[in-house]
């Protein structure tokens, strides 16, 4: 780490305090999520200077969240979820990530499926990661509603993408710089994922499968190959071989772009999946 990113996911926050993702997140179910999220669906008044062109919050076709290549799904940008600007400007690497990261937001597994309630998810994850933590920005790249709606996370997230490139999150312990990170909404240890947001995830890791060139059979992981924690549910973890099959099955029937950007440096090995995960 150096004096210009923040601590990474499951570290030290600023106040030094220890912090996880899933403890940060998860526990504003206790402060009344839900109810303060159905009030605060209109979010952040007034532009702010990231939503402007080039800043942070900015992206092309941002009135419409048209996909930016054929091949992209829906997603929604931060100017649209009315994103708080971030302490700093996410660090963007020219190399393609080598693993995609499943995560779950262990949050409650609400109901509510509309666009309002996604946007203020996302704003709720972003102060959160901000104010608890200490992290410059929303620490994953890309988050998905219960009602199967895409976000952007981190800024310089979409733009990244477009060019084969990686913004640096905050969302897997020392490996945050080979790694895109999917929040997915919701607790899945027990209860199954709705389908509106196992469609989008298919989706999203086709189209990030196809922008960075990945086989999904080595790409695709959840959070606790990496970590000690019970991320991304034992749920959604069991059914992540389907989603490999899944994606590898959506790829065969297009050939993948290229974007001419090469992998460098040492591709990183998954590390054995730690013991005592409930």
């Amino acid at each position: 780490m150096n004096a210009h990113s923040e601590e990474e996911a499951d570290g030290q926050g600023r106040n030094g305090a220890s912090v996880t993702r899933r403890a940060v997140i998860g526990g504003v179910v206790g402060a009344g999520l839900l109810e303060v999220m159905s009030i605060a669906c209109p979010g952040h008044n007034g532009a702010m200077a990231d939503d402007l062109p080039g800043g942070p919050n900015a992206h092309p076709g941002a009135g419409d969240a048209a996909p930016f290549t054929a091949d992209a799904p829906r997603v929604y940008t931060r100017a649209q979820w009315q994103a708080r600007p971030p302490r700093r400007t996410a660090r963007v690497i020219n190399r393609r990530p080598d693993r995609i990261v499943v995560h779950h937001t262990a949050t409650p597994n609400a109901k509510d499926r509309s666009l309002a309630h996604a946007f203020a998810l996302s704003r709720y994850i972003q102060d959160f990661h901000m104010n608890k933590n200490g992290w410059d920005d929303t620490g994953q790249q890309l988050t998905i509603s219960r009602g199967g709606i895409v976000m952007e996370g981190r800024n310089r997230s979409l733009q990244a993408v477009e060019t084969g490139a990686l913004a640096v999150g905050a969302q897997v312990l020392h490996h945050n710089e080979h790694t895109i990170g999917i929040e997915n909404e919701g607790t899945y240890m027990k209860k199954g994922v709705p389908q509106d947001l196992w469609t989008s995830l298919v989706e999203v890791c086709v189209w990030l499968c196809k922008a960075y060139s990945l086989d999904p059979a080595d790409a695709i992981v959840g959070h606790r190959d990496y970590n000690n924690t019970s991320c991304p549910g034992d749920v959604l973890y069991a059914r992540l071989p389907e989603l490999r099959r899944v994606v590898a099955e959506r790829l065969s029937m297009s050939p993948s772009p290229g974007n001419g950007v090469e992998a460098s440096g040492p591709i990183l090995p998954i590390l054995p999946r730690l013991d005592g995960l409930h």
